[in-house]
């Protein structure tokens, strides 16, 4: 037990010794073991305060690594030069501290350096050049994402923004995000609309819009568009129809053959040659010729190279020709278009139009309206008219000739001849111009010159304003005049419409009443007690000869009634009124002229009364009779009931005829009811 006392003695007076003997060799000592300090630094930059005891002095080890940054200035450890984070991140410098030349200790000093935002983004290329085919799918890549990425020292993220400075090519081309730089294609592109373009793409390493220091950094693009065979081939000339011109629309060839000719040259088209082009034309493919429809006897060839159209025989026949010219390319059978080519076939012209006068003169006023007729010269009367001859017709007028001013806008010319005006002239001159009669069949011309003096109005004279009218006012006067003709048309029908309408129902009802009225026949008669009126007749004789009273028998065919009526059926039936009709003596031998003496019929005038023949009607006449009697003719009834001629309609026929009789004055009828 005495020993392990004196041990633990021992070893407490040496741990006070050597706590003892430490605090006596701290000599040196710093504020702050691991400052920071933001890169970018000025020199001299305060790191950190030593602290020294008397008797102490302190250095930098010179072993130590970043020794050449630091400095100690009296107490303080600064910075000799500024540091920068993208290279040294942490500094570590070690000081010693001595007393009487004698290392004390020695302390670490760790700097840790802070980035700033002091680096822009860098590309591996600042200027790209890129040709793009111009059938270049929508959608597709045009330069990768690895060949347009930029990098930043500050490793910061990169914000990408594309833009083009070359006005009408905006929105063709795009990347694929803010943090992805690669370049597509968004729309379809057209070597016609733009050929080339340059791109701007810039890399921030900041948003946009922010209000943090932004550094930027940009690379420039060319883009070169490539021509691609794109288009059919084009036949000229063309007339486009939208803005950008990729659409071009030809108009149809037209040329004449003669009649049963062949002709040996190339024919003669308008608006010109057969002639297609590529309209890829910086490829320009080669074109090929040939007739595809319309040609079906082969009369006409056409060259594959040339587009030449010539004849294989003659035109037979009058019938022009509506032929299909088709152009193709030779690289791409599917690029192809197709014209139509109209040929007339007309008789040959052995004679070409001329004009009998080689010189017209005319006279027109200042200041007439457009469109006004430039006069003879002498004749202020009369509008100038020129007119060409053609001997291949025999009253030398080719009803093809056409005609047009050559050399003047100021005149036009119409198709018959006539000179106008067509502007408001407003000085007086001298115009020469040149005319043009043209034969539209056979394209042959003729011209004449015709010289116009504009002179000034005077007070006295008639202007063409005055006494002429335009061919405009020649076609509403004309219209005019022919609504209103076709008005009093219409009134002048009305009104014979309303004056005769019964007259000409009354002739249609009789006419198809005696179409119809010969498949009917009477029954019976009846057999009445009424007196024989042909008897007494006999013994009565006119005083006036020329005035003959005559009984016209008029048969009243009987009606079914309804089953209410019953007995007015069974009952005997009752005479009907009769009608005396006085007729003129004239008009009784017309009736007789009208009949017909081809046909074998019975005569209706009788004097005697035959009930024998059953089904025959005969107006029967007194011998005699006395015009002061005043004797009326009676209708005499059927016993029979006839439901065939005994309808509705024929009364209403007769009583329709009846009214028609009363009020036809012109014939001079007269009746009276018994």
């Amino acid at each position: 037990m005495a020993v392990s006392h004196w041990l633990l003695t021992s070893v407490l007076f040496l741990l006070l010794f050597i706590t003892d003997v430490s605090a006596q060799q701290e000599g040196c000592s710093v504020s702050d073991s691991e400052p920071s300090v933001y890169e970018n630094n000025p020199p001299g930059y305060v790191l950190t305060t030593i602290h020294v005891e008397p008797g102490c002095t302190v250095t930098i080890d010179p072993t130590s690594e970043d020794a050449k940054f630091f400095t100690i200035q009296g107490s303080e450890l600064q910075l000799t030069e500024s540091v920068d984070y993208e290279e040294n991140t942490v500094l570590i410098v070690n000081v010693i501290c001595w007393n009487s030349g004698v290392q004390i200790n020695s302390l670490e000093i760790l700097v840790n350096i802070l980035n700033e935002n002091d680096n822009s983004p860098v590309f591996k290329q600042t200027n790209l050049t890129q040709v793009v085919p111009e059938d270049t799918k929508v959608n597709a890549t045009i330069i990768a994402r690895e060949e347009l990425t930029a990098s930043d020292a500050d490793m910061d993220t990169i914000f990408y923004e594309l833009t083009t400075i070359v006005e009408g090519t905006e929105g063709y081309f795009a990347i694929k995000g803010v943090y992805n730089p690669e370049i597509y294609l968004r729309r379809a592109l057209d070597y016609d609309k733009f050929k080339q373009t340059t791109l701007l793409l810039y890399a921030r390493d900041r948003p946009v819009g922010s209000s943090d220091t932004t550094n930027t950094a940009t690379a420039t693009i060319n883009i070169l568009i490539e021509q691609s065979d794109t288009k059919p081939p084009w036949f000229l000339p063309c007339t486009f129809i939208n803005t950008d011109n990729s659409i071009c629309i030809s108009s149809p060839y037209t040329g004449r053959v003669n009649i049963s000719e062949v002709s040996t040259e190339p024919l003669i088209l308008e608006p010109g040659p057969i002639h297609a082009i590529d309209p890829d034309y910086t490829i320009n493919e080669r074109i090929v010729y040939s007739i595809v429809g319309g040609d079906t006897d082969k009369v006409f060839s056409v060259d594959a190279d040339t587009g030449n159209l010539t004849m294989n025989k003659a035109a037979t026949s009058p019938d022009g020709f509506l032929l299909q010219v088709m152009a193709t390319q030779v690289n791409n059978i599917q690029k192809y278009s197709v014209a139509s080519v109209e040929i007339k076939v007309i008789n040959k012209s052995e004679h070409p139009p001329y004009f009998e006068n080689k010189i017209y003169s005319g006279t027109v006023f200042v200041g007439v309206a457009l469109r006004s007729f430039v006069f003879q010269a002498g004749d202020p009367s009369s509008p100038l008219m020129i007119t060409a001859m053609d001997d291949d017709f025999p009253d030398k007028v080719n009803p093809n000739i056409e005609y047009y001013i050559k050399n003047s806008t100021d005149f036009i010319a119409t198709k018959d001849g006539f000179i106008l005006t067509n502007v408001v002239l407003q000085s007086p001159e001298t115009v020469t111009i040149e005319a043009v009669g043209k034969d539209t069949a056979s394209l042959q011309e003729a011209s004449t010159v015709i010289v116009v003096e504009v002179m000034r109005a005077t007070a006295g004279a008639v202007t063409s304003s005055d006494k002429a009218y335009t061919a405009q006012d020649m076609a509403i006067l004309g219209g005019t005049l022919a609504a209103l003709l076709l008005l009093a048309f219409v009134f002048l029908g009305v009104m014979i419409y309303k004056q005769y309408r019964k007259s000409v129902k009354y002739l249609i009802r009789k006419k198809f009443s005696k179409e119809i009225s010969g498949g009917f026949r009477n029954q019976s008669y009846r057999q009445d007690s009424l007196p024989d009126v042909s008897t007494n007749a006999q013994h009565e004789t006119p005083e006036n000869g020329s005035v003959r009273s005559v009984t016209h028998v008029l048969e009243q065919p009987a009606f079914p009634l309804p089953s209410s009526n019953a007995e007015e059926i069974n009952s005997p039936p009752k005479p009907s009124v009769a009608s005396t009709i006085t007729f003129d003596q004239e008009e009784k031998e017309e009736e007789v002229e009208e009949t017909e003496p081809k046909k074998e019929v019975k005569s209706i005038l009788k004097t005697d009364r035959n009930t024998a023949d059953d089904g025959y009607k005969a107006v029967w006449f007194k011998t005699s009779v006395d015009p002061e009697a005043r004797e009326t003719a009676e209708m005499i009834e059927d016993n029979a009931v006839d439901s065939d001629d005994g309808s509705d309609q024929d009364r209403q026929e007769e009583e329709e005829e009846e009214d028609y009789d009363k009020n036809d004055h012109h014939r001079g009828l007269g009746m009276s009811l018994a």
